[in-house]
């Protein structure tokens, strides 16, 4: 029964009650109204009471539940498989704190082939675009018109070494280009790549259209795994070359056979049946969870990943079913990002799912055949779930230990400037502009010693034009941790890339804001000596970084071989690289509109941009202070403002 006093001071009861027993999809909701929790569920009352049981489950779920939730919305599906897709919609949109969610890691690589260009490019990338639409009636090695298929990526490499000495190892099998749009489209002449052979050279006509999208459909069958089918088309090609006298050819396609044997021999044979196989094996740790996938294409192990998620209680059945079906679903959220995910014969896995036949149903419609999921206990599937665990096993006990040590970085940070607690949540500020102009400031949030990219954040100065550093750190400090920006939630340290000057502006503005209880510091670059012979650089001071502490007279000199020392120089190169490229992005910005300007050079543009500082200053300069910069005309002063008075329009 439902324990109802959990309940008492909650709408919920005579809600749960009038839930329907049918399949669907429930969204558990807060107070505000915000989507908590997804699921789907093949009797909707059943799942939704497991729930508030009375049970002596100690769950952080089950406790989260009974104070958080405070409506709970439905939708009625016909049937499970309607349900599986409906979930995955409903996931995408609202994008719940407490489901399972695969994300976009920019931390691994992918091989990208370019379908959408006329002559695809393999390319190895750390972005997933969503670039040209594909047609999900025929696979992606079918339509190569223009515009007729999107571009497909494979992956995703933990190694980005790996992914590169992949696509080496292909293009010596099969030359595909990998050079830039604007290199493909001005060569005249191949490049070195066709010299090597690594290239067919389609920019200068070398190969034809046909013969290319051959080369790309075997590329496709290579990366996917299906080397069964890669070698049986090869071989065929290579008797019809044999049978045409066309010698030298089949000499090249016999070359191309034995060098994937030859890859095929190092892989593991992991079972004698020459079939497709996905492995997901479960593991959970405290309040994490792992699942590590193997992959297994004909009998032959080919790559393994493992997928981790933080802060995951609810039922491991839930959790898992839920993973496969974003998995599967094509979502280009996903970490491969492919619309057409590879969907193999056989899915063993390490749990038996509640909705294991629906998903069935939707896999085997999706790839046009019959796929099983299986929960063995014998055999070679039991044989490979047990390879699935013990790697999984062995993965979380790297993070594990990795979580360790980066505690112990933290602590012995703490320590080393002496902090109040220990800094899991470090924000990081600099501000960059050119002798004021354009200027910029930038923050980088390290979580547990490590970045965390959703929290960064870039802001254009307002209220500045003319150099002023503390000005500039004054305004970015205040937007970011008024009351309006502190729905980001406040770090444990503060660090400003600047001097005593700056820590003494970051500890103005924290206290007018009344916010307490932050630590802060700030990190210098100090100038190096004149001289060989000038060993103590700066008077007064040590060549070198340092960090300055509120109410401490002297910096704390950092040193080169300690770990927090040089994590703290990695905080500052972070933020110090995004506020570049953000000023350089817009410093490109504003140079384009000058660009298009006839006789406005590099000199010229960068003299304009120096002296007013922007190009809307420049269009309402008169003509007679735009003559007055060096190397500029009345004629060509009154060019540049018909030619910025008509890009307003």
């Amino acid at each position: 029964m439902i324990k109802e006093d959990r309940l008492k001071d909650l709408p919920l009861l005579e809600s749960i009650r009038g839930l329907p027993q049918s399949p669907g999809v429930y969204l558990m909701k807060g107070s505000k109204g915000e989507v908590l929790y997804i699921g789907k569920a093949k009797n909707i009352r059943s799942r939704v009471r497991s729930y508030f049981r009375d049970t002596t489950d100690t769950r952080y779920t089950v406790k989260f539940l009974a104070s958080k939730v405070s409506d709970i919305e439905y939708l009625i599906t016909t049937n499970e498989k309607e349900a599986i897709i409906l979930e995955d919609t409903l996931l995408k949109k609202h994008k719940p704190r407490y489901n399972i969610r695969l994300k976009d890691d920019k931390t691994y690589v992918s091989i990208k082939l370019t379908l959408s260009e006329k002559f695809p490019r393999i390319l190895v990338t750390r972005q997933v675009r969503t670039e040209g639409k594909r047609s999900l009636l025929k696979p992606a090695h079918a339509c190569f018109k223009r515009g007729a298929c999107g571009d497909k990526y494979f992956g995703p490499y933990a190694s980005a070494q790996k992914a590169r000495e992949t696509v080496r190892f292909i293009r010596h099998l099969f030359p595909l280009c990998s050079c830039s749009l604007s290199e493909f489209r001005n060569r005249v002449r191949p490049c070195l790549d066709y010299q090597l052979g690594i290239c067919s050279a389609p920019c200068v006509n070398f190969i034809s259209e046909t013969a290319y999208k051959e080369l790309v459909d075997k590329t496709i069958l290579f990366l996917e795994g299906r080397n069964k089918e890669l070698l049986s088309e090869l071989r065929a090609t290579m008797a019809e070359a044999s049978s045409a006298q066309k010698f030298e050819k089949a000499g090249k396609i016999r070359d191309q056979i034995r060098s994937i044997e030859a890859t095929l021999e190092e892989q593991k044979v992991v079972s004698q049946k020459m079939i497709d196989r996905d492995i997901f094996a479960y593991v959970s740790s405290d309040e994490s969870l792992l699942i590590q996938a193997l992959f297994v294409r004909d009998g032959r192990l080919s790559g393994a990943r493992d997928f981790f998620f933080k802060n995951q209680e609810f039922p491991a059945e839930e959790a898992l079913s839920s993973f496969l079906s974003q998995y599967y679903s094509g979502d280009r959220s996903l970490l491969t990002a492919c619309r057409d995910r590879f969907i193999p014969d056989e899915i063993i896995v390490s749990l038996d799912i509640e909705d294991k036949e629906a998903i069935e149903g939707w896999l085997s419609e999706k790839k046009g055949r019959k796929v099983r999921i299986f929960l063995p206990s014998k055999g070679d599937r039991f044989k490979l779930l047990k390879m699935a665990e013990a790697n999984a096993k062995e993965a979380i006990k790297k993070r594990q230990e990795s979580v360790e040590g980066h505690q112990a970085l933290l602590e012995a940070l703490r320590k080393r400037l002496h902090l109040k607690q220990i800094p899991k949540m470090i924000e990081a500020f600099d501000i960059s502009n050119i002798g004021g102009k354009l200027a910029v400031g930038a923050m980088v949030t390290f979580e547990d010693a490590k970045p965390n990219k959703n929290r960064y954040r870039l802001y254009k100065i307002r209220t500045l034009e003319e150099p002023d550093d503390y000005g500039m750190m004054s305004e970015v400090l205040s937007r970011r941790y008024r009351e309006a920006g502190r729905e980001l939630g406040l770090p444990d340290l503060i660090l400003i890339d600047g001097g005593k000057g700056q820590l003494n502006i970051a500890l103005k503005v924290i206290s007018e804001l009344g916010i307490k209880d932050i630590d802060i510091a700030a990190i210098a670059k100090e100038h190096p000596p004149l001289s060989p012979l000038d060993k103590g650089g700066i008077k007064g001071g040590i060549p070198g970084e340092k960090i300055y502490l509120p109410n401490v007279k002297d910096p704390i000199i950092l040193k080169e071989g300690s770990p927090p020392d040089l994590f703290m120089r990695k905080i500052r190169d972070e933020v110090h690289r995004f506020a570049i490229s953000f000023h350089k992005k817009l410093r490109g910005k504003i140079k384009s509109a000058l660009d298009e300007i006839p006789g406005i050079g590099r000199v010229k543009r960068n003299t304009l941009l120096k002296h007013f500082g922007s190009v809307e200053k420049i269009r309402e300069a008169p003509i007679e202070e735009l003559t007055m910069i060096r190397g500029i005309t009345p004629g060509m002063a009154e060019a540049i403002k018909k030619a910025l008075l008509i890009q307003t329009h």
